[in-house]
């Protein structure tokens, strides 16, 4: 078995306990509907942030690249231009 797949199989037993946790606890409807409301928001706030974050990098990554590839352009341009310039010579 994989890691990727023993992770994956935890992370589910682990949301299943929980959703399992909730339904059952000696709660009213109206307590756990709000805990699971409150559970939703932070999931989805803390799934936002991560977003964000992997975005933030994404671009940082891109303009990373860009630059490089303008050097790399230069350096080619360089050696044409000397190639060329041998060639005359």
């Amino acid at each position: 078995m994989s890691a990727t797949k023993f992770l994956a199989g935890f992370i589910v037993g682990g949301v299943v306990g929980a959703v399992a946790g909730i339904l059952l606890a000696p709660k009213s409807g109206e307590e756990t509907r709000a805990m699971l409301a409150e559970g939703a928001k932070d999931a989805l706030d803390r799934a936002d942030e991560t977003v964000k974050k992997i975005q933030s990098k994404a671009d940082d990554v891109v303009s990373d690249m860009q630059k490089k590839g303008e050097e790399i352009k230069e350096k080619l341009q360089d050696l044409i231009n000397k190639q060329k310039e041998t060639a005359e010579a």
